[in-house]
């Protein structure tokens, strides 16, 4: 890349620009970042509708180019329309219209050297075409392969082979895979370095999830936080939190059952969108509607709310077992005091000593419950202390961004 040219990157794979989740507070952060830096041009794909979809029309900041085209944070944002009766099919059908659109845009505008950077591995049997396609226009495919999808018990086992196919096409048909755990990076070259003359060693780098060090812009006595409060009887540091998907791999389950065995006074508070067939059959296994302590107090979307949801918590509990560097972690060692996490590599490697561990033996996690409940004031807050200062030194959103750029404009491969 020539001094003062400017590095296009299209963005495929998260719904929108927001705080939908992973993908999109990535996104969302990213532009943020880079917003006046010269170097680089985003270019982004959203959905235009359907869940997670983002309303360009009633967002802050944005101008409306017309109905498909909008700029926020100075990114060009163009919107994909997604037959909803797709069912489960809409992900990679979305992503395989987005990556249609960037070569349109691409060949549009006549831009040079365009990277194109697809966010998990939804879309296998397309990315040899594509891959192809975005290297006759000049441009090269980035690849952020996310977690173990193929792992999460959620899917059939049929689907599960499908993200694993995909998953070895994808890493085969692209010019780097960012992975945002070391973890990750270290399973890609496992599974996928040269077994023979016909295969190639992946590329690789490693950038993180990143997270704010901020406090909340919210008092203690603000309004909003405590008509929260109210409406679901707690109390702040009287609660143990968890923030994440309603899904088995995220080790509901066992938390649960294992607050259920514990002796603490406190409440344990459950903020996810609600899956009633997995929220029944744990109800038949546990019966923890018997116990008032257990709250599901549905999603909360407002960031500022959420932030200090997590900062006046007695402690956190993280029990994803299957992904990369997750973000409810990362936020969570950035706000809350005390971290309890479910003892895997993506987690250790995350949080080292700033945390404490458990596993899914049972009694382990009630045992380590009753333990924290009675720990004193100063060792509480040299977890704290060690929590901010492990963020600090490895995910501020400030860093991360700066590992992008470095990436994208040619300097850090």
């Amino acid at each position: 890349m020539q001094k003062n040219e400017v590095q296009h990157v299209f963005l495929v794979g998260a719904k929108s620009l927001g705080m939908y989740g992973g993908y999109e507070t990535f996104i969302n952060k990213l532009t943020e970042y880079h917003q006046n830096n010269e170097k680089i041009k985003y270019h982004v794909a959203c959905k235009a509708n359907g869940d997670g979809s983002m309303d360009p029309y009633k967002t802050e900041g944005v101008q409306i180019i017309n109905e498909h085209e909008f700029v926020y944070h100075n990114t060009y944002c163009f919107r994909i329309k997604i037959p909803e009766k797709l069912g489960s099919v809409q992900a990679i059908y979305y992503d395989v219209e987005a990556l249609k659109e960037c070569c349109k845009i691409i060949k549009r505008d006549k831009i040079e050297h365009p990277i194109v950077y697809i966010m998990a591995c939804r879309i296998g049997p397309f990315a040899r075409h594509f891959y192809q396609k975005i290297h006759k226009l000049g441009g090269k495919v980035y690849l952020n392969p996310d977690g173990h999808e193929w792992m999460r018990s959620r899917w059939s086992r049929p689907i599960r082979k499908y993200w694993k196919i995909s998953e070895r096409m994808m890493v085969k048909y692209c010019d780097l895979v960012i992975c945002d755990s070391i973890n990750i990076e270290k399973y890609i070259h496992d599974c996928y370095d040269d077994k023979g003359i016909k295969r190639r060693t992946p590329k690789t780098t490693y950038i993180a999830y990143g997270t704010e060090i901020r406090k909340s812009t919210l008092a203690d006595d603000d309004s909003q936080l405590l008509d929260w409060y109210c409406s679901k009887n707690l109390s702040p540091k009287q609660y143990y939190l968890v923030v994440g998907r309603f899904v088995p791999e995220n080790s509901f389950e066992v938390m649960i059952r294992e607050f259920m065995k514990s002796h603490s006074k406190k409440d344990f508070v459950i903020i996810t969108n609600v899956n009633d067939k997995f929220l029944n059959k744990l109800e038949d296994k546990l019966h923890f509607k018997s116990d008032k302590r257990i709250k599901f107090v549905g999603t909360v979307y407002d960031q500022e709310l959420l932030m200090k949801i997590r900062e006046n918590a007695y402690a956190y509990f993280h029990g994803h077992t299957v992904g990369g560097t997750n973000p409810s972690l990362i936020e969570a060692l950035g706000s809350t005091k005390l971290n309890l996490l479910i003892d895997v590599g993506f987690n250790k490697e995350v949080a080292k000593d700033a945390a404490l561990y458990w596993s899914r033996k049972p009694g382990e996690l009630a045992k380590l419950i009753d333990k924290v409940d009675v720990m004193d004031a100063a060792e509480i807050t040299e977890f704290s202390l060690r929590a901010r200062n492990r963020v600090s030194e490895a995910y501020t959103w400030e860093k991360i961004c700066e590992k992008y750029e470095k990436v994208f404009v040619k300097e850090g491969i």
